[in-house]
């Protein structure tokens, strides 16, 4: 009875890693504990950097894992999280399944399940229900959460305006797939430089740890570090009624994410760097590819929000209100 129920559990594993919308449901499984055997491939990814042992580092190597961290990080922050999560701005079918599908290749699941947690984060931002609120504790909030039962299958309810687009729907069902079939690409690549560039002194083996393993780690636990750090390290400029800050850092490290305040403030502006000093490259890129018509509609931020801030700065001045010491910096 027990090797049947072992054997049931592990095909039922295998079907979810196959098709991401057959995964148990939090009722099938212990909903609060982690489910070390579904989460098997985020951890074989951790162990494969043990890989830069046996296959070294090269100039070629190193440019494909920035790119590759470049490119699917601004997939994530401009179309996971600003277009699929809060529709901050308007773009074509096929625009928006080419940056899904860019987004899936960053290992982070689909674009509905990616959106319809980052919605339940929103409307219980830092209370109970939120799902990676670091007063929760820190490793919940930035690991632990997603290797839960409970946040295994997508809540589709949270994203109904998503579901009549199929391709988006392809596209969340079969992530698993999709990245596996990128790390071949990974290894083709790698054996066509091999072969044609000797010189440059990379393979197959090499790009695939660089261009994706690494860069992969890397791009997944900045992305995390906005659930972490940026609801415990930064600045706050605005009362909003969670813990969310700015953190300049983190927003260079995610294209301009770590402007989390902001973004709490008003989650619908396109950009969350609200100041011409706060760098923002998803803003920035997002900007230049409505010049271009790709996009269009970029939702700014409200002059209310603005006006807010003025306010403020001037109750600050007459003694009506203490002066932050967050450090929010000038107003304009």
């Amino acid at each position: 009875m027990r090797k049947r129920s072992w054997w049931k559990r592990t095909t039922s594993v295998l079907s979810g890693w196959m098709d991401s919308w057959a995964v148990p449901s939090a009722r099938q499984v212990e909903a609060d504990r982690i489910d070390w055997l579904r989460v098997m491939p985020f951890l074989s990814l951790h162990l494969g950097l043990f890989a830069l042992i046996w296959v070294g580092v090269s100039p070629v190597a190193v440019l494909a894992a920035i790119l590759s961290y470049v490119i699917r990080m601004f997939a994530i922050t401009g179309f996971y999280h600003r277009y699929f999560s809060h529709k901050s701005f308007k773009t074509s079918r096929v625009v928006h399944t080419l940056f899904g599908l860019i987004g899936v290749l960053s290992a982070q699941r689909g674009p509905l399940w990616w959106a319809a947690h980052h919605r339940l984060h929103h409307r219980h931002t830092d209370q109970p229900q939120d799902p990676h609120s670091p007063r929760h504790g820190f490793w919940h909030s930035h690991i632990t959460w997603f290797m839960t039962g409970h946040h295994a299958r997508v809540d589709t309810g949270r994203v109904r305006d998503w579901l009549a687009y199929p391709e988006l729907v392809w596209l969340d069902r079969f992530s698993t797939p999709l990245v596996i079939a990128s790390l071949i690409g990974w290894y083709a690549l790698g054996e066509g430089i091999a072969a044609y560039w000797p010189q440059t002194g990379t393979s197959g083996a090499q790009m695939l740890v660089w261009g994706f393993v690494v860069s992969t780690v890397v791009l997944t636990h900045a992305t995390l570090c906005i659930n972490s750090l940026a609801h415990r390290f930064g600045s706050r400029r605005f009362e909003t009624a969670d813990d969310s800050r700015n953190n300049g850092w983190l927003a260079l490290m995610t294209l301009g994410e770590g402007w989390h305040n902001n973004h709490h403030r008003y989650m619908g502006s396109v950009r969350q760097g609200f100041f011409w000093w706060e760098i923002d490259m998803t803003w920035y890129a997002l900007k230049a590819m409505s010049w271009v018509g790709l996009v269009s509609d970029l939702r700014p931020v409200p002059d209310q929000v603005y006006q807010e801030l003025r306010q403020r700065r001037l109750a600050q001045a007459a003694g009506l209100e203490p002066v932050s010491q967050s450090g929010s910096g000038p107003i304009v």
